[in-house]
């Protein structure tokens, strides 16, 4: 075989493990983005005021967080597929039991072990896809991880307008007597399946399997993704960035050994982690279809609304997956951090002007209603051209080989806590100071994010894993 033929193979074998743990992604978009539609059933079947329906979209997010937490620490003791599949079975058995649940109690506790399964894959994906794939393209495979969050979120919602249409709306009894809203849950059960039979298909982390000593299996996988030759020299590198400190991997290791005190990286990959949803970015995952009635527009044209938005979210990932190589990470964040800080600004500028009806809704006249319109979806693309996919990019590939399972359950557990006080808090937001309070906080936050790049975000492009530095 010639040299040409035998990189191409290894490069198609990197690329299509590289998918499939993707899907965990996908799950995690879609099981994000599944509770847009169902919101109004929720609140209709479980008969709950507006702090109750808080709780119940956003307890998934409780699970995120102790998910994303255990899972990097897990991961290190076990094995990063072994975790993806554990992670399988519980999307599997939330999908199934959030439609079947009668009441608000056993809603949230599926809804836990789904983002449990969520926060699992959220930070095992990229770090998985970081430790199979070489520097040179690293960022572009990374982020696949993004364009799959964002494909389940499109998926959930074209499945969730699909099947409110054809019910008639959320609420209605549908196919077999049960509600729409149950069905949006139970589609989630096909993908989470493919993706539990899938992972056996791909081999360990070969990083994962040098630190624990298993270097014949090591070379084995390295050799897969890039020759006999290049495996053994890339498993001595391995072995040589363990060799001062090898040991299992704890959260002691997060400080630095000279000062005693956190290392700087590990307040990057925090700060990284939770600023990427300070913005305000879920809300418009979790609660798109009701902001948009909230400003005038019928249930079917905010469900529409929220897969335009899907749309073009994936356009916009798609240009970060071409550019993240060429360009890097740290301008590529600059870029979306002052685009976010822009439109979200005109998003509050407009809500300002809302004007509110004799049955206390709210609804957008003139000019305003097609500028916050635009800028609302202008907004999401910025975002997932920057903050959605390289945060993930960087959180994978930042930290080193002895510390990077638990720097991620770190900054997983920093950045599934503020999607939780973020999701949480925006009905109340809404009841108290109105949308235009809630959009000015997170315009703030993008601002101050600009900042934060500049002074403290580091490039990582073209860095081999076992040069990160701590």
């Amino acid at each position: 075989m010639s040299d040409t033929a035998g990189k191409s193979q290894h490069t198609f074998y990197i690329v299509v493990i590289s998918c499939i743990a993707t899907i965990g992604g996908f799950l995690f978009g879609f099981d994000s983005g599944v509770i847009n539609g169902t919101v109004d059933g929720l609140q209709l079947a479980f008969d709950s005021d507006s702090v109750g329906t808080g709780f119940n979209v956003a307890s998934m997010l409780l699970g995120c967080a102790f998910g994303a937490f255990f899972a990097g620490r897990l991961a290190d003791r076990f094995g990063r597929r072994t975790i993806m599949r554990v992670a399988a079975v519980f999307f599997i058995v939330s999908a199934w039991g959030s439609g079947i649940a009668t009441a608000s109690a056993e809603f949230v506790a599926y809804r836990v072990l789904g983002g449990l399964a969520v926060g699992a894959a959220s930070v095992l994906a990229p770090a998985y896809i970081s430790e199979v794939t070489p520097a040179r393209y690293r960022g572009t495979l990374a982020t696949v991880q993004q364009v799959a969050i964002i494909s389940g979120l499109f998926v959930a919602f074209f499945s969730n307008y699909l099947i409110a249409g054809a019910a008639g709306s959320s609420m209605t009894e549908w196919w077999m007597g049960f509600e729409a809203w149950r069905w949006m849950f139970w589609v989630e059960i096909l993908p989470a399946t493919i993706f539990l039979v899938a992972l056996f298909f791909i081999p360990e982390s070969p990083r994962y399997l040098v630190l624990h000593r298993l270097h014949d299996r090591a070379v084995d996988v390295l050799t897969k993704l890039g020759g006999r030759e290049a495996a053994l020299a890339k498993a001595d590198e391995i072995d040589a960035s363990l060799a001062e400190d090898r040991h299992n991997p704890r959260l002691a290791d997060l400080r630095d050994p000279a000062t005693g005190r956190i290392r700087t990286l590990v307040w990057v990959g925090i700060g990284l982690a939770t600023f990427q949803q300070l913005v305000g970015i879920n809300v418009v995952f979790y609660y798109g279809a009701v902001l948009w009635q909230s400003v005038g527009f019928t249930e079917s044209d905010a469900l529409l609304i929220n897969i335009v938005s899907g749309g073009l979210s994936i356009a916009a990932v798609v240009v970060s997956l071409l550019l993240v190589d060429r360009v890097g990470r740290k301008p590529i964040l600059f870029i979306g951090s002052i685009g976010m800080a822009v439109t979200l600004a005109t998003v509050t500028y407009a809500f300002t002007n809302a004007t509110v009806g004799a049955d206390g809704g709210l609804s957008l006249e003139g000019v305003y209603g097609p500028t916050a319109l635009v800028a609302a979806n202008l907004y999401v693309m910025f975002f997932n051209f920057s903050w959605g996919p390289v945060m993930w990019v960087m959180l994978g590939e930042m930290f080193p080989n002895q510390i990077r399972g638990t720097g991620l359950a770190i900054s997983g557990l920093a950045q599934w806590g503020s999607n939780f006080g973020i999701t949480m808090t925006f009905p109340i937001l809404l009841a108290g100071i109105g949308l235009a309070g809630a959009y000015g906080f997170y315009t703030a936050c993008a601002v101050i994010s600009i900042l934060f790049v500049v002074k403290m975000v580091h490039e990582t492009k073209g860095i081999e894993l076992e040069d990160m530095q701590g």
